[in-house]
């Protein structure tokens, strides 16, 4: 056999194992963009990356001491016997009733977080989603497994979400630890007067922790859209936490009245109306429309600039 034919032979070998490779590698990246546990485990590994960063484990650490430093700050001052807040019973609301009962010591310290510390955190988590693997230059690798653009923005949406649970879970359940051992439990007085058992009010806090978690999802968003349009991290994460900061300025302005049931945080502490009998359901459902909205408008935002984007990063 002739060099020629030999060269020829195994140019030919070649080239078709190289094709037999392309299409096995094509058959396994349908596969799995076919096979929806593929998701599960884009989902599973952005939730565990994002939870192990320090800087989330510090986030939720912030989160955790609020109620510990509201719950002893007023166990010291209605030390001898005058009321929590001062004179006038100021503070966050339920602050005043935290000495009756220690579950009101959850309202409150959800009360106190949600103006600033849980959105600020989810501003910075959502920030960070895709800046920060732009800006570690991870963004691309995601990018080459067979994931697609818009169900690694999906993923990493509902990965920020699964963090504002988280957050205000773990405001939560803080809350009531401390308050547990500080003040009495038992029965509870509603804003309307009534009284309800301790297993309901435990199920009203659940309830409340659920409605804060969803005030969320359109800072979620939000934040989510800043991230596509930059590669630094920390520019996303400090234009979202400036943004909600604008904002809760701007709904404090009396002039701008007629603008104020169109900001996100408008009704926020409407979850006060759980805690009302019976309850008053209207704030809270033109919260969750409005939250809705935000998702709605700034993740199609969001879709629209990842999708086009190009990735250099």
């Amino acid at each position: 056999m002739s060099r020629a034919e030999t060269s020829s032979r195994a140019e030919g070998s070649s080239r078709a194992e190289g094709s037999s490779r392309t299409e096995e590698a094509s058959r396994i990246e349908e596969a799995r963009r076919a096979n929806p546990l593929w998701t599960l485990g884009l989902f599973r590994s952005e939730l565990l990356t994002t939870f192990r960063r320090w800087r989330t484990l510090a986030l939720l650490g912030v989160l955790a001491a609020v109620p510990v430093l509201v719950g002893v700050a007023v166990k010291i001052e209605t030390g001898d016997g005058s009321t929590a807040g001062g004179p006038g019973g100021g503070g966050p609301a339920f602050i005043s009733q935290i000495t009756n009962n220690g579950l009101f010591l959850v309202f409150t310290a959800l009360a106190a977080t949600l103006p600033f510390f849980l959105p600020m955190a989810v501003g910075v988590v959502a920030g960070d989603a895709l800046a920060g693997e732009a800006n570690a230059g991870t963004l691309r690798y995601l990018l080459v497994a067979p994931a697609g653009r818009s169900r690694l923005l999906l993923t990493k949406y509902a990965t920020v979400l699964a963090f504002c649970l988280a957050a205000t879970l773990v405001v939560a359940v803080s809350a009531l630890a401390v308050g547990a051992p500080l003040f009495p439990l038992g029965d509870l007085t509603t804003i309307s007067g009534t009284r309800i058992g301790f297993d309901e009010g435990l199920v009203r806090a659940l309830l409340i922790a659920l409605v804060v978690a969803a005030s969320l999802i359109g800072v979620a968003a939000l934040g989510l859209f800043v991230s596509t349009l930059t590669n630094s991290g920390i520019a996303a994460m400090a234009t979202t936490v400036g943004l909600l900061t604008t904002v809760q300025i701007l709904d404090q302005i009396p002039q701008l009245s007629a603008l104020h049931p169109y900001f996100f945080s408008h009704y926020w502490l409407s979850f006060a109306d759980l805690m009302r009998e019976p309850v008053h359901w209207e704030d809270l459902t033109r919260n969750l429309g409005l939250q809705a909205l935000y998702a709605a408008v700034f993740g199609s935002a969001a879709w629209a600039r990842f999708t086009a984007k190009d990735i250099t990063a």
